[in-house]
């Protein structure tokens, strides 16, 4: 990978993952239109090193048969450090995604990229 296909989830990535060690990433994979963020589907990874990049992720993505704009990652680790194990990480994920179901700002608490690997958020709607 060249320095210019970096993209701000490398760098996301190489950065957490130098300060914690392995972990595991929840994900939720959006459509953003406009003012309107739909949750498509989630799923989970344990991250092991820092092998995987954005393109291996969005092929990944691509099995999921959804058309995603937007992937928010939340990552978490056991008591003890590293990545939680199967059961745990479908029930953290399960609740966030009752979380993002009830408030789609909280996909500003994970780390949210667009399908560039360019770092985004989302800003509330403010009423005029």
């Amino acid at each position: 990978m060249s320095i210019s296909e970096v993209t701000d989830f490398d760098r996301w990535l190489g950065a957490l993952h130098g300060r914690v060690g392995d972990f595991t990433a929840l994900i939720v994979l959006v459509d953003v239109a406009g003012t309107r963020i739909a949750p498509l589907c989630s799923t989970y990874v344990h991250v092991i090193g820092i092998e995987v990049d954005w393109n291996e992720l969005t092929i990944m993505f691509a099995g999921s048969g959804q058309n995603w704009t937007g992937a928010a990652f939340f990552p978490t680790q056991g008591r003890n450090g590293g990545p939680v194990d199967n059961p745990t990480a479908r029930q953290r994920l399960r609740e966030l995604e009752a979380k993002v179901g009830e408030d789609r700002m909280t996909l500003n608490k994970g780390e949210f990229f667009d399908a560039f690997g360019r770092r985004i958020r989302i800003d509330p709607l403010v009423d005029q």
